[in-house]
């Protein structure tokens, strides 16, 4: 590659022998991407199509999904591309594109069980003002900010690094996430302080918030009758299950830019495939059965032959 390219391109120096695996790596990544779309977009329509999932609770799980749906197109596309290629490369502002979308939709997936969080407390704890409280503006505005709010925040170190001069072309990595920020020349403190600002922001206080309403709901709910307990166990763990499946795979990313350079690329390379496998695929599995009206629907699209 010469200088003219290196300016504008880095090199993605993740893959473990692709041209003995190249096959079946992109058997794999084509088979769970198209997995993804297929089982969170079921879902997705399944909420759209039957008024009776037209609920706050459905409505954010569809959005959810759909997190899934557009953070698995930003990654797998490229993924799919490069184990064809002879070069595993990609412009410097496609990287941190990449970057962008990668981190924006994950902190999106943290608000957004955030205002999971807050609709079942206010469903199971103070069910009579639920129609009032949850109404459809107040779920838009949620919904708007749980994207808006991390897009904001992710795009100010990546308009700061647009114009950074590079001394590494290389990667370790198979996608571009805050790896990037490795290659530049010199290392800013302020970026630094601002990611563990942002991090702060929309990781930390969302997983705290969480965790202290479903704590008060699991307080509340210890003290009512059988079903109350049934309906909050029914509810909620399927959202618990998917903050601490996410937050597991929140930590490897965070362990794999800060200590990538201890890590053997094999090991790497497979902490990596677990972000980007497990996520996507994971909520689909959980909230088709374990949410019950849910599954009952998904039950009669695909055995239409034992519905009565």
């Amino acid at each position: 590659m010469d200088d003219g390219l290196n300016a504008t391109f880095v090199n993605l120096d993740g893959y473990v022998e692709l041209h003995k695996y190249r096959s079946l790596y992109f058997v794999i990544m084509f088979a769970v991407y198209i997995l993804v779309i297929c089982s969170n977009s079921t879902i997705i329509c399944l909420i759209v199509v039957h008024r009776n999932l037209h609920e706050p609770m459905y409505i954010f799980i569809a959005a959810l999904l759909l997190n899934s749906v557009f953070y698995s197109t930003n990654i797998y596309p490229k993924l799919l591309t490069d184990v064809l290629s002879d070069k595993q490369i990609i412009s410097y502002p496609a990287c941190l594109l990449q970057c962008f979308v990668y981190y924006s939709l994950n902190g999106s997936e943290f608000l957004l069980l955030a205002a999971m969080a807050y609709d079942r407390y206010v469903s199971i704890c103070k069910p009579l003002q639920y129609p009032t409280i949850m109404r459809k503006t107040t779920v838009s505005v949620f919904l708007g900010l749980a994207w808006i709010l991390p897009a904001c925040q992710i795009a100010v170190p990546v308009a700061m690094s647009a114009n950074t001069k590079l001394c590494n072309f290389v990667l370790r990595g198979i996608f571009c996430n805050n790896s990037v920020y490795k290659l530049h020349c010199v290392s800013s403190q302020v970026l630094s302080v601002y990611g563990l600002i942002v991090l702060l922001n929309v990781t930390l206080f969302p997983v705290l918030f969480i965790f202290f309403t479903y704590t008060k709901i699991f307080i509340i709910t210890s003290q009512s009758h059988g079903e109350v307990r049934k309906k909050a166990a029914q509810t909620c763990l399927p959202h618990l299950l998917v903050l601490i499946n996410f937050s597991c795979l929140v930590t490897y990313d965070v362990i794999i830019v800060k200590l990538e350079s201890d890590f053997q690329k094999t090991a790497r390379l497979i902490m990596t495939l677990q972000v980007i496998l497990y996520h996507p695929l994971f909520n689909p599995i959980i909230y088709g059965l374990k949410m019950k009206e849910i599954s009952k629907h998904i039950k009669r699209l695909f055995c239409l032959d034992k519905v009565k």
